[in-house]
Formats: structure tokens, C-alpha cells, sequence
């Protein structure tokens, strides 16, 4: 859990205060940039934005490479085309319980493991472009690419934690989005460009303008807290993994994942199974892409301004369900797919902002209940990829095994609120006396604020979300059962 200290103006009484260790100590804290608030906070989330856009984008839009590469003679036939693009998104997935501890043990290489993991993504589409093979286009657009972008995306995960507190659903909501801002328009140039140039010249086209996209706003990459020397030695909270609810949220998540990517990856090929061109094919796919963003940003708001997350899940599984069985599986015209497309991707693509929450409801870290959760989205992303390739040009099957997915989703939320017994209780506002800043942190860090007894649920987390003097006073926000209240510490 993350204490986050707000800097206020000095005032007289401070000025006329005894100096001490302490107060030195203080003046560290306080003389940091705010959390979600500030030219440094918004700048990273727009430099982080920009990241996303361009780097997490480009597999996103897997769907135009996949219809040409199906096209072309030397790959005509070859099922495992599908590969390419699950595998490159997958290995994000799979690799985060692996990447969230490493970087959390080795923070102060942080900007480093960003920096060398664009280079490996722009280096994956320069080697694509000379391959000849579809295990060449594996090895480089699929399995080096992936694990570029998963060397740079849990650092910046990581500092986006640092730099928003209150805010951190919003945030996450506009990082996400960046994927789908960039999946608007990027469909569209691809198609164009594999038409009249081919996919060599298209992938280093792409390399060329992810190093020129992202170099200039590598600078605005930062953490908001310094490098702690004690870094290595911290150990990587795992408790979460004894509480009954963690596996309810990863079954809800698994069987949220088997489905989520199918669109973006088999859109194209479907409407060119029906008798659509190829443009419209990438219509579709901009269509879904565009909803992403709209739904990953509102469900980002909403996660920040509600305590009931079992109803964020349900809108969004249930939603998804509805749409799957309603609109793909009836469509043969290009309306119905664009409604499908629009509906799926807003409350599909809204799903993954709740594991923010998750990790805030099961661990004092967020991080590593994140890394589970994408760690299940990408069993479900490579168990349905090459293995739905054959069928989900069929609109029956497609029909039957999406609404399925997203059934067992809904349904395992369901559990999950039935079963756990999930009821916010609202803490009353309290004052609590400490002796210092140091104090303070340490009882915030504790909790303190004991549940009801017979709630089934942990005692309150808390971290200070500000400031109001330097005399450390500090309004402090709290998860108590899960509901959402502010304390005041005074020293």
C-alpha cells in the first residue's frame, strides 16, 4: 500500500518550529510532486498514453495482418497464422507475475527496463520485415515483440501507481484507451499500406514510427518517488492468494478472457467470409477499437466514484453476452456487425479496469493481484486463439462459443457477490493522534479501523491522500469493508 503525501505551502508556525532529524525527513515528503493532480502527473499519463497508443495498438489491429497473410500465396493454408498475433499479446499476459516482481525489485532500473523494451519492440518489426515464413513472422512480430512490451509496461504500470492515488481508475481508464484511440485509425492505414506496399515495407514503416512516436516523450517517463535503496530487499506480497475472494475475481477474469480478444482478432476474416471487402473488415475493427475507448475510460470513472464493483462486472459481462448472442452470431450485413462491434467493445473492453480495484480490495499492493489477473486473461487469449481459427468464420459456432464465454463470466460474478457475502459497511470519520509524519504513515499503513465483527472483511487500508499543513496534519482515505471514507491523522 502506497503512502502518498500532498505538499502544502509553509506556514509561520513552521517556521518558528524547532528544527529536528525528523522534520528533515518531513521535508523530503512534503517537497515531492502531488499525486493525481500537477503538470508531472498529467504529463505522465499522456506520454504513457502515447505508449500505448503506438506500442500496444499495433497487436490490437493483428486482425488486418491476419486476413492479408491469409491472402497471400506463401502463407495461403497455414492455420497458425493466428499464432502471431496471440502470441504477441499473450506473452504480456502470462509474463506479469514474473515481470511485477522484478520490478518492483530492481525500481531504480525502472526507466531503463522502458527504454530497452521499445527498442526490443521497434527491433521486432525490422526482423518481421525480412522474414519469409510464418515461423519467422512468430519469432519476431509475435514471441520478441511480446516480450518488448512486457519489459516497458510494468515499469510504467508501476509509476502510474506512484503518480495516482484517488484518481487511479480514471487514469488506468485513460492509459487503456490508448490502445483503442490508435485502433480507430491504424486499422485503416495498415489495410492501405499491405495493399499497395506489402508487409515488409508496412512493418518497418510501423518501426519507423513507433521510435520517432515515442522518443520524444521518453523524458516524461518518471516515477514520482525516488529510488529507495531498500529496494531489493522488499518482498512481493502474496497473501492475497489465501482469501477465497481472489480466486472468484480470477475465474470471473479467465473466463472474461477466453472471449475479449476473439473480436479484434477475427473480425476482419469474418466479414470477408460474408462477402465484405477488406476496408470494411477494418471498418469493424475501428468501430470496436473506438468503443474500447469510450468504455475503458467510463468504466475508469466510475470505479473511482463507486464501491460496488460486482455491479461494474455484471454491466460488463452481462452486456457482452447479450451482444454476442443477439448481433454476431445473426449477423450477415455490415449494421449488425458495426452494432456488434460497438457494444462489445465498450463493455468487453471495460472489464480489465476493475483489476485496479481488485488488487485495492485484496492487498495493501495492487500490483501483484494485477499481474494474476492478467496472468488469467492471457490463458483464456492463447487457449481461444489458434483453436478457434477453423470455426469462427461460421456465424452458428461463433454464436454458441462467445455467448457461452461470456455466460460462465457472468455467472462467476454472480458467485462471487452471492457467496462472499459482500456488504459495504461505511466507517465513521475519526481523528487519530500520532507523534510524526513517520507515525502517522506507520498507523495509516496498519489500518487500525477494525470492521464490524462477522463482516468477513479485512480491517481498513488506508494511505494519506493529503496534507493540510506541514505541521502534519493529514486527511487520510480509507478502504474500510470495503467502503469508502476519510480520516483525519494529527500529529
Amino acid at each position: 500500500m502506497s503512502v502518498e503525501l500532498r505538499p502544502m505551502p509553509n506556514s509561520g508556525a513552521v517556521a518558528s518550529a524547532p528544527q529536528s532529524d525528523e522534520e528533515d525527513g518531513n521535508t523530503l515528503i512534503h517537497t515531492m510532486p502531488p499525486t493525481d493532480k500537477g503538470a508531472a502527473a498529467w504529463k505522465f499519463l499522456l506520454s504513457s498514453f502515447v505508449i500505448e497508443a503506438l506500442l500496444w495498438g499495433f497487436p490490437l489491429t493483428f486482425g488486418v495482418f491476419q486476413e492479408y497473410y491469409s491472402s497471400q500465396p506463401q502463407f495461403e493454408g497455414d492455420f497458425n497464422i493466428a499464432v502471431i498475433g496471440t502470441v504477441s499479446t499473450s506473452i504480456y499476459f502470462l509474463g506479469a507475475p514474473l515481470a511485477a516482481p522484478v520490478v518492483k525489485r530492481f525500481h531504480r532500473y525502472q526507466k531503463h527496463m522502458v527504454v530497452i523494451g521499445w527498442a526490443m519492440c521497434v527491433a521486432s518489426l525490422v526482423g518481421a520485415s525480412f522474414a519469409t515464413s510464418i515461423a519467422g513472422l512468430i519469432a519476431t512480430q509475435g514471441v520478441l515483440y511480446g516480450f518488448g512490451f512486457l519489459m516497458l509496461y510494468f515499469p510504467v504500470l508501476r509509476m502510474l501507481n506512484e503518480w495516482f492515488v484517488a484518481r487511479r481508475g480514471l487514469a488506468y481508464g485513460v492509459l487503456y484507451a490508448g490502445g483503442g484511440f490508435s485502433g480507430v485509425g491504424m486499422p485503416f492505414l495498415l489495410q492501405v499500406l499491405l495493399s499497395k506496399y506489402g508487409y515488409q515495407t508496412t512493418l518497418r514503416a510501423v518501426a519507423v514510427a513507433q521510435f520517432l512516436g515515442v522518443a520524444p516523450i521518453l523524458h516524461m517517463i518518471k516515477g514520482r518517488l525516488p529510488p529507495s535503496p531498500h529496494g531489493a530487499m522488499r518482498m512481493f506480497d502474496v497473501s492475497f492468494l489465501r482469501q477465497p475472494l481472489f480466486y472468484c475475481f480470477a475465474l470471473s477474469n479467465l473466463f472474461q478472457g477466453f472471449a475479449y480478444y476473439i473480436p479484434s482478432l477475427y473480425l476482419p476474416s469474418y466479414a470477408s467470409a460474408i462477402g465484405l471487402s477488406g476496408t470494411m473488415g477494418a471498418l469493424l475493427l475501428a468501430a470496436h477499437n473506438l468503443a474500447t475507448v469510450f468504455g475503458q475510460i467510463g468504466f475508469g470513472w466510475l470505479s473511482d466514484h463507486t464501491n460496488n464493483v460486482f455491479m461494474l462486472i455484471f454491466v460488463s459481462s452481462f452486456t457482452s453476452a447479450v451482444a454476442a448472442f443477439t448481433l454476431w452470431g445473426f449477423a450477415h450485413s455490415l449494421p449488425l456487425l458495426v452494432i456488434f462491434a460497438l457494444v462489445f467493445g465498450m463493455f468487453a473492453g471495460g472489464f480489465l479496469i476493475n483489476w485496479p480495484k481488485f488488487g485495492a480490495m485484496l492487498s495493501d499492493d495492487p500490483q501483484p493481484v494485477y499481474s494474476m489477473m492478467a496472468f488469467g486473461k492471457g490463458i483464456g487469449n492463447l487457449a481461444t486463439g489458434p483453436n478457434t481459427a477453423g470455426s469462427l468464420t461460421k456465424p452458428k459456432a461463433m454464436r454458441s462459443f462467445a455467448v457461452s464465454i461470456a455466460l460462465l463470466s457472468f455467472l462467476a460474478t454472480g458467485s462471487v457477490a452471492q457467496n462472499n457475502g459482500i456488504t459495504p459497511v461505511t466507517c465513521q470519520p475519526e481523528t487519530v493522534n500520532c507523534d510524526s509524519t513517520a507515525d502517522c504513515e506507520a498507523k495509516g499503513k496498519l489500518g487500525g479501523f477494525p470492521c464490524p465483527a462477522g463482516s468477513g472483511q479485512n480491517d481498513a487500508d488506508c494511505w494519506i491522500a493529503s496534507s493540510s499543513d506541514p505541521s502534519v496534519q493529514m486527511t487520510v482515505q480509507c478502504w474500510c469493508c470495503k467502503a469508502s471514507s476519510k480520516k483525519m491523522f494529527r500529529a
